[in-house]
């Protein structure tokens, strides 16, 4: 078997490219695949040549790296698990005519293709851990994208919060807040709810966990956005914040901030006109 894989290396190689560009259906140019295929046919032969048929040993390593960079590319560009893993089954149905009635054959045949099975197993498992790595990225691409820190006055930031806040994102709220602090020189913080649906027990305790690390900065916080609703619940299981300053509108909350920042009051104060001698 390895000989006539070596023998017919080139035709078997590029018959196998060829099925691969046509099931993937033009989504991958022909040029990358026959690359990447003739690469890893290759990898293949030798690994074989050395008289293994474990595709989880020593020997089929670099033919294990190919496939890893194979499958993430897979997942990156959208495929599916099935998708990356027929492409290596596809050798099978390459190798299985050239084999039609030689029964010496079918022995190595059938080995062969358990050896293909263990790799087009692990094509899946590649790609399933890829997918997994993108999924975790997008997600804190998201936390970062819906926890964003504004500067409304000089002295003053606000985090204005939309949907659910648990302890992952309550993490990034408080890192992201603290850092805004230092680089903008601010004292006053406003956490803004009014597009957090619900405030139960654990996101109350989020939220001073939040304010007490501005505190510790030397900071002073304002929540504001609190709905009648959400107030009512907040009354009925008992949850206070405390000497927290709390706001109905972020408008009010704003105006509470300036008036207690010697900035903020400098700012806004107006300018008096004085009499010349």
């Amino acid at each position: 078997m390895v000989e006539l894989l070596s023998v017919r290396g080139e035709d078997l190689s590029d018959g196998w490219a060829d099925a691969v560009a046509g099931a993937l259906g033009g989504r991958v140019s022909r040029a990358e695949i026959h690359h990447q295929l003739n690469e890893l046919y290759t990898a293949l032969v030798a690994a074989l040549g050395e008289g293994s048929l474990d595709g989880s040993g020593e020997s089929f390593a670099e033919v294990r790296s190919l496939l890893v960079e194979w499958s993430r590319n897979r997942a990156r560009q959208g495929f599916t698990p099935s998708e990356t893993a027929m492409s290596i089954f596809a050798l099978k149905d390459v190798l299985e005519p050239l084999l039609a009635g030689q029964d010496g054959d079918v022995h190595a045949y059938l080995q062969l293709a358990a050896v293909l099975d263990t790799l087009g197993l692990f094509t899946i498992e590649e790609y399933t851990r890829t997918r997994e790595e993108l999924v975790v990225a997008q997600a804190e691409q998201l936390l970062e994208l819906s926890t964003p820190v504004v500067k409304l006055w000089e002295g003053v930031i606000c985090v204005p919060l939309v949907g659910t806040l648990d302890s992952a994102r309550t993490q990034v709220v408080m890192e992201k807040m603290l850092q805004a602090l230092i680089d903008s020189g601010s004292q006053q913080a406003i956490i803004d709810v009014t597009g957090v649906p619900a405030v139960d027990t654990q996101v109350a305790q989020h939220l001073m966990k939040t304010v007490v690390a501005a505190q510790l900065m030397g900071a002073q916080c304002t929540i504001s956005g609190i709905r009648p609703h959400t107030a009512q619940t907040l009354v009925a299981l008992g949850i206070s914040f405390g000497d927290v300053t709390t706001k109905a509108t972020l408008a009010d909350a704003l105006r509470h901030a300036l008036r207690r920042s010697t900035t903020g009051l400098a700012q806004t104060a107006p300018q008096g006109g004085g009499l010349r001698t």
